[in-house]
């Protein structure tokens, strides 16, 4: 009790660094816990963003479910859907934990989205027009999506990162169910093996952006630092990304594909991949919900949410 007197008695600036030296010494923050105000906004707003955003990552993919080829590819992708919708409910739960000191509860979150207040991530406001899409959702988008969950496994806010921990291990499965399926389109006709090459060089641009811009100075201001500095996460963008090529160009050239960007190499003097950037200010239209199917997959997750708040009401009064 003496030592959350003296806490209690410490000026910000002295709490500040105390949280600090906690968190840079590997100790995990909870839920009840002091928190730079700077922290908890950080958290919210990330761990919000990844929420929805594995819920409305189920919308290109649940498109599939009645087009799938054969009853087990329906089923392995009526999993897939199933689970990411588990992990966004799960992550607004630590989400709305963190939100409890301004009175605000999941169902703010969900405003917030609809409003166009709290984004979701680039990659799912595109559209998924092939079977082939669906393989490279699984293998190429979350394949980088492990990248960046891998990355926070040891994140500062214990709640989040236990939380990863599970939905890591999920998201191996959905990397190997989007491979089964370009393997099997791999090995199948030559109109197969070129829907993959469409799908990949239609998806290119999203996963180059996925990691968010690298250089604030050129492609806009960026919030990475404040998770590093708080040691949510340890890599930067572009260290993520090409944590992602490095793993995944030599699949694709082993499955015969052609980079669609015909200027990238490897160099070995710098070690790092050379690469064509995406347009940024494309990235930010998407983001504010100017993308290709953005008002359409907004306007699908408001009418389930409308229409089944009987059943939140339901449970909020047992």
């Amino acid at each position: 009790m003496g030592m959350i007197t003296d806490f209690d008695q410490l000026s910000e600036d002295q709490k500040h660094d105390v949280f600090l030296k906690k968190v840079q010494s590997g100790e995990k923050i909870e839920a009840d816990d002091w928190m730079p105000e700077e922290y908890r906004h950080t958290l919210i707003k990330l761990i919000s963003m990844h929420g929805i955003s594995e819920i409305m990552g189920a919308l290109p993919e649940k498109e599939w479910v009645p087009k799938a080829p054969s009853i087990q590819r329906k089923l392995g992708i009526m999993a897939k859907v199933q689970d990411e919708m588990g992990h966004g409910q799960l992550l607004l739960r630590v989400s709305e934990d963190l939100m409890k000191p301004y009175g605000k509860t999941r169902e703010d979150i969900m405003e917030d989205l609809f409003s166009g207040t709290l984004k979701f991530h680039n990659v799912f406001h595109m559209p998924a027009p092939t079977w082939a899409d669906a393989g490279v959702i699984g293998w190429l988008v979350d394949g980088a999506a492990i990248i960046t969950q891998t990355n926070m496994l040891h994140a500062s806010y214990g709640p989040y990162a236990r939380a990863l921990k599970r939905i890591c291990a999920e998201e191996v499965f959905h990397a190997q169910h989007g491979e089964a399926i370009i393997m099997a389109l791999a090995e199948g006709t030559e109109e197969q093996r070129e829907l993959i090459q469409d799908a990949v060089d239609r998806w290119w641009p999203s996963l180059l952006m996925f990691f968010g811009p690298g250089d604030a100075s050129t492609t806009g201001t960026s919030k990475q630092d404040i998770t590093i500095k708080y040691h949510i996460r340890t890599k930067t963008n572009e260290q993520l990304r090409q944590d992602f090529f490095t793993k995944y160009i030599p699949r694709m050239l082993s499955l015969g594909l052609t980079l669609p960007d015909p200027t990238m190499y490897f160099d070995e003097e710098q070690e790092m991949w050379i690469y064509q950037q995406p347009d940024w200010s494309e990235f930010r239209e998407i983001i504010r919900n100017n993308g290709p199917l953005s008002k359409e997959r907004l306007r699908l997750r408001k009418l389930s949410y409308e229409t089944n708040k009987w059943v939140r009401e339901s449970l909020g009064g047992a």
